[in-house]
């Protein structure tokens, strides 16, 4: 309980720092330098994809062996208060709450004193469509879709596996979600050599993508919201998604706001087009950017409480 705890209020006053120590960075690290080992432009598609696995196997296998080795030697420490309170350190790194929000509401700033320029480079840091181009509505869009989505990977799939494994799982969560992130992309260099790690991520956000919509409506029951408009939009959309998981959060935002998500994206000078998600009741504006970051502060309060709670029924208050 006391780690869960101690890693919100972590991550509430230092968010996530930009440095190249940090945990995740250092995955990303680790991952290049084995991408630089296996792979080869001039393999077959099958041995891509074996070699792509295997790499996702050494970075899953390393990074739960370093940080079970981590937690029990924190076990010596003469006070356990010291050691949850590392572990704490060590989850406020795989959650990142408050530098979604200050993204969104970096975005929404600029959108308010009409920086469109701005808005633009700066959504074009936390998304992967092109971003040159859009518009106020469209810079709007990316950004709640991106805070919804987000929500899944960077908060309520961490608290649940650290409630279901302890810190190791948060982080080999953490790892996995990053392998994707880096070389789950179906593109010509990574269709087969990061299709294991796409899938891997895919099963791993199943159940937390659909808690997530799920926390998302108990928030819109609390804050007065259409919850009940947000439950029928989950239903009815979040399968449109082209990502099995990627819809839950985001149709259940568009249901809760009364907002049409999707449409026309650009990836790489590409045209593509996303299904619509909820109806188009509103125009974007950017007050619909602060309303999502209460969404997604509201769940992850839900999903960090519920994990607290699951800590202390299982291992007492210092855990």
């Amino acid at each position: 309980m006391i780690t869960v705890i101690t890693a919100f209020i972590i991550d509430f006053i230092i968010g996530d720092p930009r440095t190249t120590l940090h945990p995740v960075a250092l995955m990303g690290s680790f991952i290049s330098m084995l991408e630089r080992l296996f792979y080869n432009e001039k393999s077959s598609k099958w041995e891509h994809f074996i070699l792509g696995g295997l790499l996702v196997f050494i970075t899953l296998l390393f990074f739960y062996n370093l940080t079970l080795a981590i937690v029990l030697i924190l076990e010596f420490l003469p006070h356990q208060g010291g050691n949850y309170a590392i572990q704490g350190l060590i989850l406020s790194f795989m959650i990142c709450p408050h530098s979604l929000a200050k993204a969104g509401r970096d975005i929404y700033n600029y959108l308010l004193r009409h920086h469109l320029r701005m808005a633009r480079i700066k959504v074009g840091q936390i998304v992967g469509r092109d971003t040159k181009h859009l518009d106020s509505p469209e810079v709007t869009r990316a950004t709640v879709e991106t805070i919804a989505e987000n929500t899944v990977d960077g908060i309520v799939s961490p608290l649940f596996f650290f409630a279901l494994g302890g810190l190791p799982l948060a982080v080999v969560y953490r790892a996995a979600n990053t392998l994707d992130s880096m070389i789950g992309y179906k593109n010509d260099r990574y269709l087969y050599f990061g299709r294991v790690a796409a899938r891997v991520d895919d099963v791993l956000n199943y159940i937390p993508a659909r808690l997530t919509g799920l926390l998302f409506i108990a928030v819109a029951a609390i804050l007065g919201r259409d919850y009940k408009q947000a439950w029928n939009i989950m239903r009815r959309d979040a399968k449109k998604h082209p990502s099995p998981n990627g819809g839950y959060a985001e149709a259940t935002v568009a249901g809760t706001l009364g907002i049409r998500l999707g449409g026309h994206n650009r990836y790489f000078g590409k045209d593509t087009f996303r299904e619509y998600m909820g109806d188009a009741g509103r125009e974007l504006e950017p007050i619909h950017i602060k309303q999502t970051i209460r969404l997604m502060y509201g769940a992850s309060l839900l999903a960090g409480a519920m994990t607290a709670l699951l800590s202390w029924a299982r291992y007492g208050l210092w855990s």
